[in-house]
């Protein structure tokens, strides 16, 4: 049995890959980031700058994001990791480390990593993210 989960390997993702272990007894897990993800697209600085500026939703332009909101903002954002990826087999590779780290992920699980190409449909495995997720 495996489970998938797409995204960053936040809290919330290993709480649910580790029930999944638990309760339904899953041995493979997955981490499949995706090309031309949103997430691409800025960093935790910009977005903490955006809201700081106002809470109102952003434009995209050529020139990058820009805040065209009225305000007021908000520091909160200042606290929060946005979980952003800057290289998508750098950020699977990261994901799966994590995973494999955690004290709650038991050594005979195995992880693997790959990146769905949006535009062939097809999964690109990233060797060394499965690499460490056998670790």
């Amino acid at each position: 049995m495996s489970s998938a989960r797409r995204g960053r390997a936040s809290d919330d993702a290993i709480r649910s890959l580790v029930i999944s272990h638990k309760l339904l007894g899953t041995r493979e897990w997955f981490v499949v980031h995706h090309t031309d993800c949103g997430m691409e697209t800025f960093t935790n600085e910009i977005m903490r700058g955006l809201l700081r500026q106002s809470l109102d939703t952003a434009e995209i332009g050529p020139g990058g994001w820009k805040d065209v909101g009225q305000g007021p903002g908000s520091t909160e954002g200042d606290f929060i990791d946005w979980l952003t990826i800057a290289d998508q087999a750098e950020s699977v590779t990261a994901d799966v480390k994590r995973i494999r780290a955690h004290k709650l992920v038991p050594k005979g699980v195995l992880i693997y990593g790959y990146i769905y190409d949006v535009k062939s449909g097809r999964l690109i495995e990233v060797p060394a993210a499965t690499a460490a997720g056998r670790a």
